[in-house]
């Protein structure tokens, strides 16, 4: 049976309200009662209830996380940062995978609410109306939520541009940008309007090919395949993240086409995983470590009252990154 306060105060010989304030740092409590408080906890191997205790400070120390899905290399790599960061400053996660359902999603915002988080830092994509409607601190990485909630991302236009201009000036003419559905309210879709300026400027026209379902690789695969058989003659594919890049390496091969000789690709991402298994794939670094630090920073800014109403979209800088063979 799980001990109570009054099995501690038995053992240690002292009244339950000493026990209750040993716990929560109220009062002055002698060294030598403390540690008789603390030594009969060892003993009867008791936890005290953190939630409880939080409650009573006004403040859980938990901060929901809502992404699509940890399975993709940015996504688990942000979270790894994230979580870090929180358990220097004390705070643990709730980690949900919305798998880009907006009714997982909903359901996930209202569990973190029932479970008194300090906050919530969302990556997921659906704009969902309750998010303008919590009064609770939210940061979201990537992601355009609400006209209230702060937004980190990278310099996704930017990063459109030297993908792109890279591209060119390894002689690239016949280039094919990849990316999520452009009707998404999300900072990412700036990588096409960054690549589009850059081929316009070259005297070239666009020719952009959309993911219908980003998440679902099955239909990844359906649109590397078609824009192939759409345009045999592409010299150049800016994806716009690394896994896109990825299949488009292994139907590149199983179409015979020799990379780089033949055709030049761009990813975008550039997580540790992926420079690991795709040491050759040139790619647009995104400061991941430090997008999981500045939202981390604002959140707790808004949780405290401190954070400034002006700062609404932090961008931070990108970098190429060459792969191995370039």
């Amino acid at each position: 049976m799980k001990p109570t306060i009054k099995d501690i105060a038995l053992l240690a010989e002292v009244s339950p309200t000493t026990v209750s304030r040993v716990l929560n740092n109220r009062g002055y409590i002698s060294r030598k009662t403390r540690e008789k408080v603390n030594q009969a906890m060892k003993e009867l191997n008791y936890y005290p209830n953190e939630l409880a205790r939080s409650l009573y400070h006004q403040h859980t120390y938990f901060i929901g996380l809502i992404f699509p899905t940890t399975s993709n290399p940015f996504f688990g790599e942000l979270v790894f940062h994230i979580e870090n960061i929180c358990a220097s400053l004390g705070y643990k996660i709730l980690l949900c995978n919305s798998l880009d359902r907006a009714d997982k999603e909903q359901s996930y915002l209202e569990m973190l609410q029932r479970n008194q988080v300090d906050g919530i830092i969302v990556g997921a994509h659906n704009r969902l109306p309750e998010y303008q409607r919590m009064n609770l601190p939210i940061v979201a990485i990537d992601r355009y939520l609400s006209d209230d909630i702060p937004v980190v991302a990278s310099d996704n236009f930017n990063g459109g541009k030297i993908a792109t201009k890279w591209l060119l000036d390894q002689g690239c003419r016949k280039i094919i940008h990849i990316n999520g559905p452009h009707e998404l309210e999300t900072p990412a879709n700036k990588r096409r309007d960054g690549y589009e300026q850059m081929m316009r400027e070259a005297g070239i026209t666009p020719v952009t090919y959309e993911l219908p379902e980003s998440l679902i690789y099955r239909r990844c695969l359906e649109t590397v395949r078609k824009l192939f058989n759409d345009h045999p003659e592409t010299d150049g594919i800016f994806a716009s993240d690394d896994l896109i890049a990825a299949t488009v390496f292994s139907e590149a091969e199983k179409r015979g086409l020799k990379i780089p000789e033949e055709l030049k690709v761009v990813g975008y991402d550039g997580t540790e995983t992926v420079r690991i298994c795709l040491p050759y794939l040139t790619t647009i670094r995104q400061p991941i470590k430090e997008m999981a630090e500045k939202a981390v920073q604002i959140l707790i800014q808004k949780i405290e009252g401190h954070f400034k109403e002006e700062n609404r979209e932090i961008i931070l800088p990108v970098q190429l990154v060459k792969g191995i063979t370039e």
